[in-house]
């Protein structure tokens, strides 16, 4: 199994496989940390109209895919960023998802699902106070509490752009909380995902911000199950993880760091909302079973291979990383295409692409190599490679 790919040395290489395919756990395989994955959405390139139009979706294709997340023993984190909320996804249509996924997915009992709550809805500039915030979080919680769905608050850019000190951020969330039907999860995403998110919780300082929202955890812990932190640095969630009051979980978002956080430490572990999970599920879920049954080096040898894929599939501009994660759910022939709700799929250049599959592989994350290998040619064949 061999395929010519361009390098970074501008030039061409032959690149051998060696993966292994991997599988995940077998079936009723329990874990010892709750696994949400951020499910990305199949588009429909047929119906698909001009870049500020409306997404259009292959829902079967979309479903299936959440299904099959569910059944290596994952939960789905639904509308999330992962599903290209904010870059291409409407509310509209992450509403329809979430209610969707609920519907299509209660004959799965093990089924665990938290939906995205935010105020994408709202034009930026049509934004001008916390009260227009607040309004904004109260419809689409009611919208999705009426799902059944448990609920995740997104970071809100509204938010971001009109508050002007870290009580108006109390201050939204405590309201926001309050119409909460049970526990939460809240939302921190770091301006490297999101640059319209710079600043939040009142400062460009990430102590001060931090000491900001756990603020707001420690005034609101009934209501809050847990808190994804998604800044990309490691001792950071550790510190973090280590003054949450007691009962509040920490749901790791590190792309780059996931393996030693979920393994933990003698102080504590996190739990883990990833957009990586999307991508290395059957790894994650044979992983998250060698960990539950105290078997720490096959953990760390399944897991350790994807950390370069991560590192990789969220680089730097990270939030572009979806065009990684659709092409390797391309690649393994769970869609058959790689297009992306807004033109996205362009956002990364040949030798990105090369890359995942190259990295794919040696992590055994290509389930059918000679299918990989011939989209793989397909695609390199459009940038006449």
């Amino acid at each position: 199994m061999q395929i010519v790919l361009p390098a970074a040395s501008g030039q061409f290489d032959t690149y051998t496989l060696t993966g292994d395919p991997i599988s995940g756990a077998p079936a009723g395989a329990t874990f010892n940390r709750i696994a949400y994955s951020a499910a990305h959405v199949v588009a429909d390139p047929h119906r698909s109209g001009e870049l500020n139009q409306p997404a259009a979706l292959d829902w079967p294709r979309t479903i299936e895919y959440r299904r099959y997340l569910i059944g290596q023993g994952l939960g789905i984190a639904e509308a999330m960023d992962t599903a290209q909320r904010g870059m291409g996804l409407s509310w509209e249509i992450a509403l329809e998802l979430v209610q969707r996924t609920m519907a299509e997915t209660r004959d799965m009992p093990q089924a665990l699902i938290a939906s995205g709550c935010g105020t994408d809805h709202l034009s930026a500039h049509a934004v001008t106070s916390c009260d227009d915030v607040i309004r904004a979080y109260a419809m689409q919680l009611d919208a999705i509490q009426r799902t059944g769905s448990r609920v995740i608050l997104m970071a809100s850019r509204a938010l971001a752009r009109v508050a002007r000190h870290r009580d108006d951020y109390r201050r939204v969330y405590r309201e926001v909380l309050a119409m909460c039907e049970r526990p939460v999860i809240l939302h921190w995403l770091g301006d490297m995902f999101d640059p319209e998110l710079k600043g939040y919780w009142g400062s460009d300082n990430l102590d001060e911000a931090a000491d900001a929202c756990l603020a707001v955890i420690a005034e609101n812990a009934h209501k809050i199950d847990g808190i994804k932190i998604s800044l990309l640095d490691d001792a950071r969630e550790i510190a973090f993880r280590r003054r949450l009051p007691e009962g509040v979980k920490m749901y790791t978002g590190d792309d780059f760091n996931y393996p030693s956080l979920i393994k933990g430490d003698e102080a504590g572990f996190s739990h883990a909302l990833l957009g990586i999970f999307d991508a290395i599920a059957p790894a994650a879920s044979k992983a998250l079973a060698a960990l539950a049954s105290g078997d720490i080096g096959r953990y760390e040898r399944v897991l350790e291979p994807t950390v370069a894929l991560s590192r990789h599939i969220f680089r730097a501009p990270t939030q572009y990383y979806k065009t990684g994660v659709v092409f390797l759910a391309y690649l393994n022939g769970f869609q058959p295409h790689f297009f992306k709700p807004g033109g996205h799929h362009g956002a990364r250049p040949p030798l990105y692409l090369a890359d995942v599959f190259r990295l794919a592989d040696a992590a055994n994350l290509l389930r059918d190599p000679e299918l990989a290998v011939h989209r793989m040619r397909l695609v390199m064949q459009t940038f006449g490679l």
